[in-house]
C-alpha cells in the first residue's frame, strides 16, 4: 500500500517568480564585488582567462599561464573563456567567468525542479485516494513536491561555498541534474529525443570531469532498465544515449590529435592516467570520510531521504525512488573508491538526494517536520545573530574581543561598508523574521514547509556573509596585494619570470600582476619568484634548482596567511 494520504490543500505550490527570485538571492551574493579568492576558484579562472587571451592550443590543452594541467577536461573552461570573451570588456573578466557559474546554478535547479515534477505526477507516486475525495490532482502533487525538491537544494550546506565558485563542479553538478532530466523523460514513455538529451549530459559530463562518473551512471540506468523489463528504455539508452555521449567525448580528443598533434598523444595519456588512478577500492578511511563530511554536507536532505526509503521500502521499483537510486548509488561508489579526500566529490550526491528527499515529505510525521523546523530556526538564525554581532564589533570595536578576533585573523585590513550592503542585509533579515512568524504562527499544510525554515535561512546567513563581511573575506582570500607587491619590483618593462607557484597563485600574478612567466623548461629568465613555507627560513636548497647567481629584491605574503611566503630575486650582474 503506497505511505501517503494528502488532501489537496496540501499542495499549494510557490509561484515561478517566487522560485526565480530565490534562485538569484542565493547565487548573484558571492559572484559580485569579489576577487578570484585561493585554490580551486583562482586555478579555475585561471585557465579561462588563459584560453580567452591566447591561442588555439590554451583552448584544447588547459594551462595556467604557460602551467600545464592535464587533468582538466576543457568544457567548463570554454564556457567561461566566451563569458569572458563576451562581457570581459563590460564587467572585467573575473566577473565575466562567473557568468557561467550562473548559468549553471539556474540549469542545474531548473532540471531538479523539472525532474521531480515529472517523476511526482507519475500514478505510482500519487497520494492514497480519499473516502470522500479531495485528493490533489496529480500534477498539483508533483509541482509541490518539485518546489519542495527546489528549495532542499537551496538549503545544502555543502552546496553553498562550492556553487559560488568558478570551478568544473559547479557544470559537473548542473549535468548530473540535467542527466536525471534526461533519464526521468528516457523511463517515462517519452520520445525518441529524450535519449538523446540524456546523451547530452552524459558526454558533457565527461568533457567537464572525466568518464567515471557518466560511466557508472549509465551501467545503472541500463540495470534500472533491466529490472524493470523497459526495451523501449533500455533501446534509447544503449542505441542513442551511448553513441551520442560517446561522439561528444570524442570531440575533444579529435580536436587535439587533428589540430595539435604534437601535444594530443601526452595530453590525453595524463587525462586517461588521471581518471584511472581515481578508481582504488573502498577502505575505512574513506567511509569515514563520508560519514564525517556526508552528515552536514548533505543537510537538510539526508533525513527526509532516509524517511524516503524507509516509507516506501515496499515500492523500491517505483520511478520516483528507483531512479534517483540510480545516480546516488554508482556516484557514492564513486566516492568510496575515490583515493582522494575533498568535499568536492561529494557534490554530484546531492541532486539524487533532493529529490529523494522530496518524495519523503508527504510521509514525515508532524512531530518530525517540527523538530527539523525548530533545530532550523535556532541553529541558523543564531548564526545569523553571530554574524551581526561580528560585523558591528568589526565595525565599532565593541565588542572589543570580537573585534580584536576579527582583525587577528586579517591583519592590516581596514574597515568599511556601503549603505547598500547594509540595505540588502537589513531587508534579507527581515524577511526572515516574516517567514519564521508565517511558518511557527498559521502552521501551514502545505508539503514544502518542512524545508522552507532550512533553505531560507541558509540564504540569510549566506547573504548576511556576502554583504556585511565580504570585503573582510576577500582580504583574506585574494592575492591582488601580493600581485601588485611584485609587480612594483619588476619594474614597467616586463620580462620573464621563473617560479615554482601553484597553479592558484600563478593566476593570480599573472591577473592582477600582470606577471609574464616563463614555460616550465625556460632557464633564461632574469627573475624568480619562489613560494614557500613560512617555517623557512634559508631559501638556499631551492635556489640551487635554478642555476645562477640570485640577489632578493623583495620578500612578502598575505596578511592572512601564516603559511606560504613568496621571495622575488633577480638574477645577478644583469
Amino acid at each position: 500500500m503506497k505511505p501517503v494520504r494528502l488532501p489537496a490543500a496540501a499542495t499549494n505550490a510557490l509561484p515561478r517568480m517566487v522560485l526565480l527570485a530565490l534562485a538569484l538571492l542565493y547565487i548573484l551574493p558571492g559572484l559580485i564585488g569579489r576577487d578570484p579568492w585561493k585554490n580551486e576558484d583562482a586555478t579555475s579562472f585561471g585557465i579561462m582567462w588563459t584560453m580567452a587571451h591566447g591561442t588555439l592550443t590554451d583552448w584544447l590543452t588547459p594551462n595556467v599561464a604557460g602551467l600545464p594541467l592535464p587533468a582538466e577536461s576543457p568544457l567548463a573552461y570554454w564556457f567561461g573563456a566566451i563569458c569572458i570573451k563576451l562581457f570581459g570588456w563590460l564587467l572585467g573578466d573575473p566577473l565575466a567567468a562567473r557568468i557561467s557559474v550562473v548559468g549553471c546554478f539556474l540549469v542545474g535547479s531548473m532540471s531538479i525542479w523539472y525532474t521531480t515534477y515529472l517523476l511526482g505526477r507519475r500514478a505510482e507516486a500519487q497520494p492514497l485516494k480519499l473516502a470522500f475525495g479531495g485528493q490533489p490532482e496529480p500534477k498539483d502533487f508533483g509541482r509541490t513536491l518539485a518546489d519542495g525538491a527546489f528549495l532542499i537544494y537551496l538549503g545544502f550546506l555543502g552546496l553553498l561555498l562550492h556553487s559560488h565558485e568558478t570551478s568544473p563542479k559547479t557544470l559537473q553538478i548542473a549535468l548530473v541534474a540535467y542527466a536525471m532530466f534526461g533519464a526521468a523523460r528516457v523511463f517515462d514513455a517519452g520520445k525518441w529525443r529524450h535519449g538523446m538529451w540524456l546523451g547530452l549530459a552524459l558526454g558533457m559530463l565527461v568533457l567537464t570531469y572525466g568518464w567515471l562518473l557518466p560511466a557508472g551512471v549509465l551501467i545503472a540506468l541500463v540495470l534500472l532498465a533491466l529490472l524493470r523489463k523497459d526495451g523501449r528504455a533500455m533501446s534509447r539508452l544503449l542505441l542513442l544515449a551511448l553513441p551520442l555521449a560517446l561522439l561528444i567525448s570524442a570531440v575533444w580528443v579529435v580536436a587535439l590529435q587533428h589540430l595539435i598533434p604534437a601535444e594530443a598523444a601526452s595530453q590525453f595519456e595524463l587525462w586517461m592516467s588521471w581518471n584511472i588512478y581515481q578508481l582504488n577500492r573502498p577502505t575505512l578511511s574513506t567511509l569515514a570520510f563520508l560519514g564525517k563530511y556526508g552528515v552536514w554536507f548533505a543537510w537538510p536532505a539526508w533525513p527526509f531521504a532516509g524517511w524516503a526509503l524507509y516509507a516506501w521500502r515496499r515500492q523500491l521499483g517505483s520511478l520516483h525512488i528507483a531512479l534517483p537510486l540510480a545516480f546516488l548509488i554508482p556516484i557514492t561508489l564513486l566516492v568510496l573508491i575515490n583515493v582522494h579526500r575533498e568535499e568536492g566529490m561529494l557534490l554530484p550526491l546531492l541532486p539524487a538526494l533532493a529529490i529523494l528527499a522530496a518524495f519523503g515529505l508527504p510521509t514525515m510525521k508532524r512531530g518530525a517536520i517540527n523538530a527539523v523546523d525548530w533545530f532550523s530556526v535556532m541553529t541558523l538564525t543564531t548564526s545569523a545573530a553571530f554574524i551581526w554581532i561580528g560585523w558591528i564589533a568589526k565595525e565599532t570595536g565593541w565588542p572589543a574581543q570580537i573585534a580584536r578576533n576579527a582583525y587577528k585573523l586579517a591583519p592590516g585590513f581596514k574597515p568599511g561598508f556601503t549603505w547598500i550592503s547594509l540595505a540588502i542585509a537589513v531587508a534579507a533579515t527581515i524577511a526572515w523574521i516574516v517567514v519564521v512568524h508565517w511558518r511557527i504562527s498559521r502552521r501551514p499544510s502545505v508539503l514544502w514547509r518542512a524545508v522552507v525554515l532550512s533553505s531560507g535561512g541558509v540564504i540569510l546567513c549566506w547573504v548576511l556573509l556576502m554583504t556585511l563581511w565580504l570585503p573582510w573575506v576577500n582580504y583574506g582570500k585574494s592575492y591582488a596585494g601580493v600581485a601588485e607587491q611584485i609587480e612594483s619590483k619588476l619594474g614597467s618593462v616586463k620580462q620573464c619570470v621563473q617560479t615554482n607557484v601553484g597553479p592558484a597563485q600563478r593566476a593570480s600574478f599573472a591577473y592582477f600582476g600582470n606577471v609574464r612567466f616563463a614555460d616550465e623548461r625556460d632557464q633564461s629568465c632574469d627573475y624568480l619568484l619562489l613560494q614557500d613555507d613560512i617555517s623557512n627560513q634559508d631559501a638556499s636548497l631551492m635556489l640551487r634548482q635554478y642555476p645562477g647567481n640570485w640577489r632578493m629584491l623583495w620578500e612578502g605574503r598575505r596578511p592572512s596567511d601564516r603559511d606560504e611566503r613568496f621571495r622575488l630575486y633577480r638574477r645577478a650582474g644583469r
